[in-house]
């Protein structure tokens, strides 16, 4: 199975921008990827990915947040909104869909409140995580100031991008 930066060398530049931006969803963060490429592995991938997420602003934080659907909501609604990272997301948020009602509910009032606060959604690296678990975090970073809060949520996007990376070698397949 090739590697994920053999797979984003061999992609023509559209698909190499769609396969980015499935990534992470802020298009200067993804221009300038693609200039970085080839990559000699992954990570140098992977470490290109960090440095220029890094370097991007708050605008290409927001940007990028825009990209996600709401954790808990009916992600089957969102199909066509996110049609590009659906399957990303379904499996990322998979602990959401066992959760009980009352825990979805939950999350949704919750992500609402969030939303208003601080003019994004909350985004966390669900992978792995299970919904009670998503709606302790979201109360708790809901407490932040929006600094503290757009700093800890770029952070969950690195992760994401980190993850939908490695997973480009599942397009190879």
């Amino acid at each position: 199975m090739p590697e994920a930066h053999a797979v984003l060398n061999a992609l023509g530049v559209d698909a190499a921008r769609a396969a980015l931006r499935a990534a992470c969803g802020a298009e200067r963060w993804v221009a300038r990827m693609l200039e970085r490429r080839p990559f000699a592995s992954d990570q140098e991938l992977l470490s290109a990915a960090a440095d220029e997420w890094q370097s991007s602003s708050v605008d290409d934080y927001l940007e990028a947040f825009s990209h996600h659907p709401q954790i808990g909501e009916d992600l089957a609604a969102l199909e066509l909104r996110f049609a590009s990272t659906s399957s990303l997301s379904k499996r990322e948020q998979s602990g959401v869909e066992a959760a009980p009602r009352a825990t979805l509910l939950a999350l949704r009032a919750a992500n609402r409140a969030y939303r208003e606060r601080f003019g994004f959604i909350f985004i966390i690296c669900a992978t792995g995580k299970t919904a009670g678990e998503m709606l302790a975090a979201l109360e708790a970073r809901s407490l932040n100031e929006r600094g503290v809060e757009i700093a800890l949520a770029a952070a969950e996007q690195a992760k994401i991008t980190r993850l939908r990376l490695l997973g480009l070698e599942r397009l190879a397949t």
